[in-house]
């Protein structure tokens, strides 16, 4: 038997996720250290972080209380089977979770992801409509251009042609409703978008066509984010929500970005006043420091599942490292940090600032359009004839080298900093931005 023998330093044995590897090997981007508002690149370089991580560091970087939580429950109870037993923090941090949530949310299920977040709540709206009786609702509709991971389920629902195209079929019985981005009528928009609440009614025309008895669950982003960040018109949710209602189908919000502080509410159901019946979570859960979802429910949904004898099994799903105790330490002292400096209404605040300075870059070379919510922000390109994606790749390799971090999809630039950002800060993000893309072909 022959082994590899690449050196211990070697990029070459990673095959890195969502990532041009040959691009980067050839010239890596490489992070030894954080620090609240900051990267440290391998050369010494400060990098503002203009996207909390991958829409996960809402607390920033390097937060103590966090840290010490981990440190002392490592110490403590490393590892504790989650089937059949249980450890103390995990019903700690579910019980602080769901005092988070409007009533009649009032259930977690954990899990180690967003993308197992909404595999759990897939199969758990499935499952609830069979043990209610209804087991021919088995189909599942999701949305154009919405992300809800990278799992068979996630994609399927999913409505992203790159993340689909190439892993066959999918999964059957799944449908989409058309996507909310209108940039004729809503480009430059500030907050929600005044034109297309209609596009809710594109669900009506699934109900007719496949009949509502046939329909377990919607899913949605409240916000859709890794697209783009597409915001709902005005009163779009509130008509998703009643034709659900109107059907018997249950509506999930997938809130892996937009919980935990985002738009300047603790989740999108407070922003926008609408209540789904399963909510999925990851990312900000933990401020990103140790992998971990959760997934809400109604006392409706956990009720259903509550029947038959006592020493079964109610719902047969779950991971070998849900609520895992580290985890659910690295939540705790994630809730502490938001708590005691306000991070989840934190948002709300610097809002019109964040708003102002995004929109200030209208007359950058190349913008076609600017939106933004809470403290999340697109700048939309025009893309270079017949080569797509291209521009803002180069404008996030550029914004790299000048000392930010931006995120890019398509040809839209993606801005969502840690909470804790300061107005100075946002400054020098969208001046920098401007600069980059003053210099862009």
């Amino acid at each position: 038997m022959s082994h590899s023998a690449l050196a211990t330093n070697n990029l070459e044995a990673f095959w890195m996720p969502f990532t041009a590897n040959r691009q980067f090997k050839k010239n890596p981007r490489l992070f030894v250290g954080a620090k609240d508002m900051h990267y440290t690149t391998a050369d010494g370089r400060q990098v503002l972080d203009g996207t909390a991580g991958l829409w996960c560091c809402n607390a920033g970087h390097g937060r103590p209380k966090i840290t010490e939580a981990v440190q002392r429950q490592i110490a403590e109870l490393d590892y504790a089977p989650a089937f059949q037993m249980g450890h103390p923090h995990a019903f700690e941090l579910a019980a602080r979770l769901t005092a988070l949530m409007p009533s009649p949310i009032d259930h977690v299920f954990f899990t180690n992801s967003g993308s197992e977040s909404v595999e759990t709540a897939l199969k758990m709206a499935i499952a609830y409509h069979r043990v209610r009786g209804e087991g021919a609702r088995t189909r599942l509709i999701g949305r154009e251009r919405g992300y809800h991971g990278v799992n068979f389920g996630g994609i399927s629902v999913g409505g992203i042609v790159a993340n689909r195209k190439m892993f066959g079929p999918l999964l059957a019985g799944v449908d989409h409703i058309r996507h909310t981005h209108d940039l004729s009528r809503n480009a430059w928009s500030r907050g929600q978008p005044e034109n297309g609440a209609e596009y809710a009614e594109d669900l009506i025309r699934l109900v007719q066509l496949h009949d509502p008895s046939t329909i377990a669950a919607v899913i949605v982003e409240p916000v859709a984010g890794s697209t783009g960040v597409l915001i709902p018109p005005k009163g779009y949710l509130e008509r998703l929500r009643a034709i659900c209602d109107q059907h018997g189908i249950l509506l999930i919000f997938d809130e892996v970005i937009t919980g935990f502080g985002r738009l300047g509410s603790p989740f999108a159901v407070d922003h926008f006043g609408v209540t789904p019946d399963l909510v999925t979570t990851a990312k900000g859960i933990t401020n990103g420091v140790i992998p971990m979802g959760a997934v809400f429910c109604t006392s409706q949904i956990h009720e259903a599942f509550m029947t038959g004898p006592e020493h079964l099994i109610e719902f047969f799903h779950g991971y070998t490292y849900s609520g895992h105790p580290v985890a659910c330490a690295a939540g705790l002292g994630t809730l502490d940090t938001y708590e005691e400096e306000g991070l989840l209404t934190r948002g709300a605040e610097l809002a019109g600032y964040w708003e102002d300075a995004l929109h200030s870059l209208r007359d950058a070379r190349h913008v076609i359009d600017v939106r933004n919510i809470g403290l999340i922000g697109a700048i939309e390109l025009e893309p270079i004839a017949g080569e797509p994606t291209k521009r803002a790749f180069s404008a996030f390799l550029k914004a790299y080298d000048a000392g930010i971090l931006i995120r890019t999809t398509g040809d839209i630039i993606a801005m969502s900093p840690p909470l804790i950002i300061e107005k100075h800060q946002i400054d020098q993000l969208v001046t920098t931005l401007r600069d980059v893309l003053q210099g862009l072909d």
